[in-house]
């Protein structure tokens, strides 16, 4: 039987390791704070929320991967996009179960509420395309759709913004977390079209990438509260360059961006040194 942390030729893979930790940990923590009670006063509510939470951060880490792989240039990411994505998913359906915890099973009123009330219309579609990627998830799968399985897991994409759509929906006035989880997305999009079109992933192109995710989350955040919710944009805007008021998530995302363009850019120039050095 061969092991989660171990790699395709059974060899024990530390990456893998790390991966399957990261996925139990949420998990481990947020039952802890439900059994010790402080989750209290709604404690399984709360628990629906953090493990909604971290559905959708383990969905968009899946979606990163790529890019992370090619400005790394560590080959070994690919080894945990199917852990991550089936984690994901495995997160969707224990906060879908508890939903159905928290109505007390109530599945008549469930069914009535997941058709009546959009965004939870929009969460259990989430949940209903992650299900179908997850069971396509394995090596049989894959060799029994061929070319079509490529195309099945393309909905990943459509699926995050679903994802993050219903997070905006549940999170009423404050939108705070999910704008930066749009902002995250918006991020990892913009370098994987950049490696779609080939385009040099050098330090300005990376700045570059951060200055249009940045201005995405901001358009993004500015549009949700001029349309649904009765707070002024202009003001939550402005917040953004006021850092006394803590970092907003537009600018939070520029850090994270200009940070990935370092970081990527020492990385391409130790491998470039490491070359060099072969061949003298």
């Amino acid at each position: 039987m061969k092991m989660l942390w171990n790699d395709r030729h059974g060899r024990f893979s530390p990456l893998k390791c790390a991966t399957l930790g990261l996925a139990f940990a949420p998990a481990v923590i947020i039952a802890f704070w439900f059994f010790t009670g402080a989750l209290q006063p709604l404690s399984v509510k709360n628990a629906l929320h953090l493990v909604g939470d971290w559905a959708v951060r383990f969905l968009l880490l899946t979606l990163a991967l790529t890019p992370l792989q090619r400005l790394f240039n560590y080959s070994k990411i690919a080894l945990i996009r199917r852990m991550l994505g089936v984690t994901a998913f495995s997160y969707a359906t224990a906060h879908f179960i508890l939903y159905l915890i928290f109505v007390k099973w109530n599945l008549a009123f469930a069914t009535s509420e997941i058709i009546n009330r959009f965004y939870l219309t929009i969460g259990f579609v989430t949940l209903l395309g992650l299900s179908a990627l997850a069971a396509t998830s394995f090596d049989a799968a894959l060799r029994k759709l061929g070319t079509k399985w490529k195309m099945l897991h393309r909905i990943v994409y459509g699926l995050a913004v679903l994802a993050l759509f219903h997070y905006y929906l549940q999170s009423k006035i404050d939108v705070s977390a999910a704008t930066l989880m749009a902002g995250l997305f918006f991020l990892a999009m913009t370098i994987r079209l950049m490696i779609a079109r080939r385009m040099a992933l050098s330090a300005p192109a990376l700045c570059g990438a951060a200055l249009i995710a940045s201005a995405l989350t901001a358009l993004t955040e500015f549009t949700w509260y001029g349309l649904a919710t009765g707070v002024n944009p202009m003001r939550v805007f402005m917040a953004n360059f006021m850092v006394s008021h803590g970092l907003r998530p537009a600018p939070t995302i520029l850090l994270v961006g200009l940070a990935v363009a370092v970081l990527a850019s020492v990385r391409q120039w130790q491998v470039t040194t490491n070359r060099q050095s072969a061949f003298r």
